[in-house]
């Protein structure tokens, strides 16, 4: 499709992802193909536009990743718990911190899965094929967000694990977790008793982790601190067997039993005289119960062996999407955001640059989206309207009666040099408002 020309279609594919799965470089190579421009000239001021937006971009977000980094150092989980701040200090920090955190994940075209999908994951089982408890009792604030999504057949077992189904399931092609915990450990004895052990998380800390290709009832499983149950079959492998092998046991005890007690009670001094056969007989009761007992051994070890299986499949599960964690994903987001945010402003200005008649607002929408299908064949939901208020904020975006128009090459150049001279020199660009 030639970049002035504007596509009829009017429909939109339903819940498409803002997200554009290109790499900026592949995007750039497209926009600066041979003939996209009418000079030579022209070719190299807009390679110029896009490396001094790039900068332009770079360092606004270089100043919210210190800021972030700044914040976490209250919350950062790896902290020496005998630090203490003032709680006043902290509440404010943590608010901060959160609001800037989720403006720059979003600004990477992350979306915040709804509390209503998260609540489903943690009543459903995993696709992992393990029960699972997250403690959700823990923490004060539990948010995630995910980029991009696809579907799976998944192999789902049925009637105890007898049969398998196969199963379409939603998957997320990035997720990112972020767990607050509590300030204090949970007091109500209740909520102490369905934990097996004291929490590992320091109170106050703030986990954030990033996740790739993650089904959507898998959510639950990503928690911190989770607990493994033993599900209906697992309970019924392990307790019909061990029910059939004790009965023989214990009614071969309870016969012997009595004469057991006769023979302690005899070396005791408790009662009277006894007979060889009881003594024999006791014997017997004494080897029933070794029997017994190693019995009972034998199942909790088949137990434990099955609760380290799930174990492992959980872990497995988690360890191999594991990506990146706490301060660590700073850096990632924040890349993240500022590419996301240079291919759009590249975009809409490539395209109002080179339109043969100014467009609308919608006409330029339909015109990039159709263009990154034809070019890259990926459906998005291109955010014009955030687009167009980055180039506005520079002031390189004009609007005349719904139609749009932008500076041309050469005077958006001197306007961004301008903008990046008004950074570091005595007097700001005042008509530029602050990067958000």
């Amino acid at each position: 499709m030639h970049s002035g020309e504007m596509p009829d279609e009017t429909k939109k594919a339903p819940e498409r992802d803002q997200y554009i799965p290109v790499r900026k470089s592949d995007l750039l190579r497209a926009l600066t193909a041979p003939g996209a421009f009418g000079s030579e000239a022209q070719h190299e001021q807009f390679q110029q536009f896009c490396r001094m937006l790039g900068s332009i971009y770079h360092f606004e977000y270089f100043e919210q990743l210190e800021r972030l980094r700044d914040d976490y150092f209250y919350f950062n989980p790896d902290l020496d718990p005998r630090v203490r701040f003032e709680q006043a200090e902290v509440d404010r920090v943590y608010a901060d911190l959160i609001a800037a955190f989720i403006k720059v994940v979003k600004s990477a075209n992350f979306i915040e899965v709804p509390h209503a999908e998260i609540e489903r994951a943690y009543r459903e089982d995993a696709m992992v094929n393990v029960k699972i408890h997250a403690p959700v009792e823990e923490f004060r604030e539990i948010r995630f967000f995910r980029r991009g999504k696809h579907q799976e057949i998944f192999d789902l077992p049925i009637w105890f694990g007898w049969r398998k189904r196969p199963t379409e399931v939603e998957v997320y092609d990035d997720v990112v977790m972020l767990v607050a915990t509590r300030f204090a450990e949970p007091s109500h004895e209740e909520v102490r008793k369905r934990r097996p052990a004291r929490s590992k998380v320091r109170p106050g800390a703030v986990l954030i982790k990033y996740f790739k290709h993650i089904a959507s009832a898998d959510l639950n499983a990503l928690f911190p601190n989770v607990r493994i149950l033993m599900s209906l079959k697992d309970k019924l492998m392990l307790g019909v067997p061990a029910l059939l092998g004790a009965i023989p046991i214990v009614l071969k005890l309870a016969s012997t039993l009595t004469v057991l007690f006769l023979v302690a009670g005899f070396y005791l001094g408790i009662s009277g005289a006894i007979k060889d056969d009881e003594v024999a007989g006791a014997f017997a009761a004494l080897s029933g119960l070794v029997a017994l007992g190693a019995f009972m051994i034998q199942q909790w070890v088949k137990f434990q062996r099955q609760t380290l299986i799930h174990q492992k499949q959980l872990t497995d599960n988690v360890y191999f999407r594991n990506i990146n964690n706490n301060a660590g994903i700073f850096d990632y987001i924040i890349g993240a955001a500022e590419e996301q945010e240079c291919k759009e402003a590249f975009l809409a200005y490539f395209f109002l640059h080179n339109t043969a008649s100014p467009p609308t607002k919608t006409e330029l929408d339909r015109c990039i989206e159709g263009w990154l299908k034809e070019n890259f064949g990926v459906a998005l939901d291109f955010e014009v309207g955030d687009a167009l208020l980055k180039l506005e904020r520079l002031g390189l975006l004009k609007r005349t009666g719904g139609r749009l128009t932008v500076l041309p090459l050469e005077d958006a150049l001197a306007r961004l040099d301008q903008v990046w001279d008004g950074y570091f020199g005595s007097k700001a660009v005042t008509s530029v408002p602050p990067p958000p």
